[in-house]
């Protein structure tokens, strides 16, 4: 089992409240992404395709964020019902986000210093780098979670806690 897992949220909460805040907050923020994509007039534009016309990426955006919804759901499930496999998926594209936010956020501020505007190239780095540092944070807490609940499935039951023990 991994050597270095979290024991606790913040060094107040369980991991399983912590997992569950994980689980709402992208809920709750890709709920406000979908609003924000269809009814904030924005250029949107995708890093490799950038010749595809706003609609489309409006569609591909917010079929993204419903996926999203969609495996934070189970993340709430697997995390209620303590079935780690459930939670698989959600573990997963945490893992991807995470690197599609670094490279995003190189990209959007590489492109703002480069059309000289230091301010915005400056201001997204900083805060980029700060939401990513949060949302590492969280997926680490959801991700111990995940492993603690799959090294107790593969316990005996006379060798799980007490209280957690199912019955035979």
């Amino acid at each position: 089992m991994a050597k270095y897992l979290l024991k606790s949220c913040c060094l107040c909460a369980s991991l399983r409240t912590g997992t569950i805040i994980s689980g709402v907050a992208a809920i709750l923020l890709s709920i406000i992404g979908i609003l924000l994509v269809w009814l904030v007039r924005a250029d949107l534009k995708t890093i490799v395709f950038d010749f595809l016309p706003k609609l489309i990426v409006q569609i591909i955006v917010t079929i993204n964020l419903i996926m999203t919804i969609i495996l934070s759901i189970l993340l709430l499930v697997g995390v209620m019902k303590r079935n780690w496999y459930l939670m698989i998926p959600w573990v997963v594209l945490g893992g991807m986000l995470a690197i599609g936010l670094l490279v995003s956020i190189i990209i959007n501020s590489v492109n703002f210093y480069l059309e000289d505007n230091v301010f915005l190239g400056t201001l997204w780095l900083v805060l980029g780098l700060i939401s990513l540092v949060i949302y590492c944070y969280m997926w680490y807490v959801s991700f111990s979670f995940f492993a603690n609940l799959r090294e107790e499935s593969g316990r005996g039951a006379y060798s799980k806690d007490p209280f957690r023990r199912q019955p035979i």
